[in-house]
């Protein structure tokens, strides 16, 4: 029989999360603190890291426990090619995108995501597609549980700034994907977001 110890990690940092937010004794608040700690050093042994990097990589939040969202903007310019960025982290190419910000909706937050990483301008956001990371063989363990949202843009053109994120920004062919950081971006994401958009579909409103 197999377990899944991360999705067990998961749900006990959710409890102590949660736990946290609701209790109002004492005694309480300090057991799930401690359960906190527990999850903490579980999230080191499954990852083979130093507590000191998990407790650093988590930042502590309050208030009902819930999933993270991750915005992925797929740009195609007429040629068919997708627009990918190059990770300063891993040298790996990907999706331009990233975590959703507080206060603008998903496709508000891609656009911009598009913008800051590659240079280039997109509009017309259509959500294609939204993925459980954890239903999917992304690369890297992640001590959160993450919802993937994929949207189709049009091209308005641009060409690559220097930022503090990626160090290169081009458009590549389907069939010539380059490596990919395949803990943000799967190839299975870029075919089937070119499905989707050769398909003529409107999307889903999604804001």
């Amino acid at each position: 029989m197999t377990h899944d110890w991360l999705a067990f990690a998961k749900a006990l940092r959710s409890i102590a999360q949660t736990g946290q937010t609701y209790t109002d004794n004492k005694y309480e608040l300090e057991r799930y603190k401690q359960l906190e700690t527990l999850t903490n050093q579980m999230f080191a042994v499954l990852g083979d890291v130093p507590i000191e990097k998990i407790e650093n990589l988590i930042i502590p939040d309050r208030g009902y426990a819930t999933p993270k969202v991750d915005v992925r903007g797929a740009v195609f310019d007429d040629q068919g090619r997708v627009l990918l960025v190059r990770e300063i982290k891993d040298g790996l190419w990907t999706l331009p995108g990233g975590w959703a910000d507080v206060n603008e909706s998903p496709s508000a937050n891609v656009l911009k995501e598009i913008i800051e990483e590659s240079g280039h301008r997109a509009s017309q956001p259509r959500l294609a597609m939204l993925k459980d990371r954890s239903l999917h063989p992304y690369a890297h363990y992640s001590p959160d549980h993450i919802y993937k949202l994929f949207y189709v843009c049009t091209h308005d053109g641009g060409e690559f700034m220097p930022n503090n994120e990626t160090d290169a920004a081009d458009f590549f062919a389907l069939d010539d994907l380059p490596p990919l950081s395949e803990g943000r971006t799967l190839p299975v994401d870029i075919h089937e977001c070119w499905a989707f958009a050769s398909s003529g579909a409107a999307g889903i409103y999604s804001d």
